[in-house]
């Protein structure tokens, strides 16, 4: 599934996959998320890959196996119109296409841990961040962010390929 959504803060309810600074244990989970989540689950991004960021990753889509390792998160009934908007803020995301836009929030099918697959909000890295990633930045060996930080403390460990 390859959709994007309407207007800031107007969505389809559909769970997030969350795979840097917002996972369970990383560092913007427990105030943005915490009190707001019904479920979360692990989950696989298929087709993209992390990239190095000034303290968080990019999701980057790319051709061929890649994969990323997250949660999907499902918040509560009550909380999901509030969460969207301040998980939007927190990503810079202004709307679908914004030249301003850190990410877009995008729908992909993510993979769940026993095979089958769910559409899900993804914050991914804008058009033109991803290009200049891809030009430009370090993509991580691994596709597990909290790994990474776990074992780098947070220092990339580049594939060779960007």
């Amino acid at each position: 599934m390859s959709m994007t959504d309407g207007p800031r803060g107007a969505a389809t309810a559909l769970p997030f996959f969350v795979y840097g600074t917002l996972r369970p244990g990383a560092s913007c989970h427990d105030a943005y998320l915490r009190a707001g989540t019904a479920h979360d689950e692990p989950g696989t991004l298929p087709g993209a890959a992390l990239y190095d960021g000034p303290g968080y990753p990019y999701a980057v889509e790319v051709p061929g196996p890649g994969r990323i390792q997250g949660e999907l998160v499902t918040a509560l009934d009550s909380d999901y119109p509030g969460l969207l908007v301040s998980l939007d803020e927190l990503e810079e995301y202004h709307g679908p296409g914004d030249p301003g836009n850190e990410y877009e929030r995008v729908i992909r099918d993510v993979h769940r841990a026993d095979g089958s697959t769910t559409p899900a909000w993804v914050y991914l890295a804008a058009p033109s961040v991803a290009d200049g990633l891809r030009r430009d930045g370090t993509r991580l060996a691994g596709s597990d962010w909290l790994a990474h930080t776990a074992l780098t403390g947070g220092q990339p460990e580049p594939t060779g390929a960007a």
